[in-house]
């Protein structure tokens, strides 16, 4: 296991990300399973879902020098065993990250950026959100807009929340990290949250906390 990112935040969140380089045994052979989690791993018929799954657990475990249970409510929102941190999980090709905090709510969201982006942009951008002319920065432009709300969709627990609709991201210029604004807007709330964001080679990673 490949850390390249192992950092407390300012904001007292815990950003931890690597690049998966084990194959499914050596994940296994680096954390002990619960009875519960094995049978869980063992529902996955596909290897690298199962890859997946196991690299979050490592990484917790290398993150927090603890083994800690993970679990999922009715809307697949990720918590741990004891409710100790609030966490936010994401997972892209070869890239797993995890964001952590004892105190704040969390969403992270890491994408590839592939080169599809634009033929979906329909579903995911509105007619307040503000997308770059400029062809060279466009496709980045989207996967910033397609992570933020993401990562925004993840820290108010998927509820009640129409992707399209219901999140706008305020305007910004794109650059090779920042901080930009993002508002969700339904029938319970009508929040404004900082995002902040990052490039990491062919990746985004942008992620929340409040």
């Amino acid at each position: 296991m490949a850390i390249i990112m192992n950092e407390y935040l300012d904001c007292g969140c815990h950003l931890g990300m690597w690049k998966i380089t084990e194959d499914l045994d050596q994940l296994l052979s680096k954390i002990t399973l619960t009875r519960e989690e094995l049978e869980t791993l063992e529902r996955f018929s596909y290897t690298p879902r199962k890859i997946e799954w196991l690299s979050v657990r490592v990484l917790l475990k290398a993150m927090t020098n603890n083994e800690l249970s993970i679990y999922y409510n009715g809307n697949r929102k990720p918590f741990i065993r004891g409710n100790s941190h609030y966490i936010s999980i994401s997972h892209s090709r070869d890239l797993t990250s995890i964001l952590l905090s004892s105190k704040m709510k969390v969403g992270i969201d890491l994408e590839y950026m592939s080169h599809r982006i634009s033929s979906i942009s329909h579903k995911f951008i509105n007619e307040n959100d503000s997308i770059t002319d400029n062809e060279e920065q466009k496709k980045y432009h989207l996967y910033i807009h397609w992570c933020a709300k993401e990562a925004l969709y993840k820290i108010c627990d998927k509820q009640d929340i129409n992707f399209r609709d219901s999140l706008t991201i305020e305007p910004f210029q794109p650059s090779d990290s920042g901080v930009i604004q993002g508002r969700v807007h339904n029938r319970s709330r009508n929040e404004l949250f900082n995002l902040n964001y990052f490039n990491l080679g062919n990746y985004v990673v942008v992620w929340c906390c409040k």
